[in-house]
């Protein structure tokens, strides 16, 4: 019997992603969701087209008081929540899915909503599914990077990482949701304690393999507080940057502005910005990357630094948060039951399985690199 999966939002820019992997699957019915019944139907049919596969579609409110009812009446098995912004967004999703005795996971990157899905843990439970929150870039990939590469370490003294988009940019919703933080304070760790950072500001410059020199800024992600604990790390630092240094630049402008009161308005301005980076994006390389810096203590009792670098060429650097769901869904699809319970989508999916999920090895490449001591 196939796998029944449900993506909200499976439309948009990352959802359709995800149902253009699942659609592919033999193992899988999948099932579309969303409000706007035109634009719903056109994407069942050209998923439907391209598969050569039916798919389904339900128009409702995933966030209204039908959407329990409507997951039991369609004998949904996991549902995908992929309609960000995630920033200030309510779990009534999960709940409902937790209501309805469903697994569940999304692709939230907002620090608050993946590290606060918890609050929901206990119900999970009781119910005997699994709510996982942040099954993306980050927490779930960066941290199978780093679980892989675990056993090298006797003891972890610091994670830097990032992410470097290509110039081609992603829906006005997530512009949105990562501009929320634009000046404000974020809570890093540095030698143990904790020390706030501006959103969007600390630009520097990284050169990275294959991307040259790209602009990098402050930026929340849910890591800061998961790999203290899963790490034991002192220090933790988490940056990324837009793939022509002028949008860098236009994003620290903007923080700048919020931070002294001269707009107050950060979704007004997403949207300024995202019109003028889709014009600007003509002149991108077409190229991202995620990279995470680990330094530490070897199981030789010497100094140990990581460098790790995921490479996405030809503008294909939306798959990578975007299939984290497309790999637990297979996963689960042939035989996989994560452990009941609400909690950030870490430990559920190994490098391996991600890669093949994104199964594209000629634009998407991993290296990692150690070396002896500091860097």
């Amino acid at each position: 019997m196939a796998f029944r999966v449900m993506v909200v939002g499976g439309y948009g820019n990352f959802g359709s992603i995800v149902c253009r992997h699942l659609a592919q699957m033999p193992e899988i019915e999948l099932l579309l969701s969303g409000r706007n019944a035109r634009k719903l139907q056109h994407k069942v049919e050209e998923l439907q087209a391209q598969s050569g596969r039916a798919c389904e579609g339900w128009c409702g409110d995933a966030m209204g008081a039908g959407f329990q009812a409507a997951l039991r009446e369609l004998n949904i098995q996991l549902v995908v929540h992929t309609g960000g912004p995630f920033q200030g967004q309510s779990y009534a999703v999960a709940e409902s899915c937790i209501d309805a005795g469903v697994n569940y996971c999304d692709l939230a990157d907002c620090r608050t909503f993946v590290n606060g899905i918890d609050v929901l843990d206990a119900r999970a439970r009781e119910a005997g599914v699994a709510v996982l929150s942040g099954c993306s870039s980050v927490p779930t990939l960066s941290s199978a990077i780093i679980d892989e590469q675990r056993s090298r370490f006797a003891r972890i003294d610091s994670i830097e990482h990032g992410i470097s988009s290509s110039a081609k940019m992603p829906g006005l919703s997530t512009v949105e949701g990562v501009l929320a933080y634009a000046g404000t304070p974020i809570k890093q760790l540095k030698n143990g304690q904790v020390h706030e950072v501006l959103g969007w500001l600390d630009l520097t410059l990284r050169t990275m393999p294959q991307l040259g020199t790209r602009v990098l800024a402050n930026v929340d992600v849910p890591d800061m507080d998961i790999f203290a604990r899963r790490y034991g790390a002192q220090t933790l630092r988490f940056k990324a940057g837009a793939g022509l240094k002028l949008g860098g630049v236009a994003n620290a402008l903007l923080a700048q502005a919020l931070r002294f009161g001269l707009v107050r308005d950060h979704v007004r301005w997403a949207a300024r910005l995202h019109r003028l980076g889709t014009w600007f994006e003509r002149f991108g390389d077409g190229k991202s990357a995620m990279y995470i810096d680990v330094q530490g203590i070897g199981v030789d009792d010497q100094p140990l630094s990581m460098t790790a670098q995921l490479t996405a060429l030809n503008d294909k650097g939306p798959e990578i948060p975007s299939c984290a769901a497309v790999a637990l869904a297979t996963k689960m699809a042939r035989g996989y039951a994560p452990q009941p319970g609400a909690r950030p989508c870490v430990g559920e999916i190994s490098v391996d399985e991600y890669l093949a999920a994104i199964n594209d090895p000629a634009n998407l490449s991993l290296s990692v690199q150690f070396s002896d001591g500091q860097r």
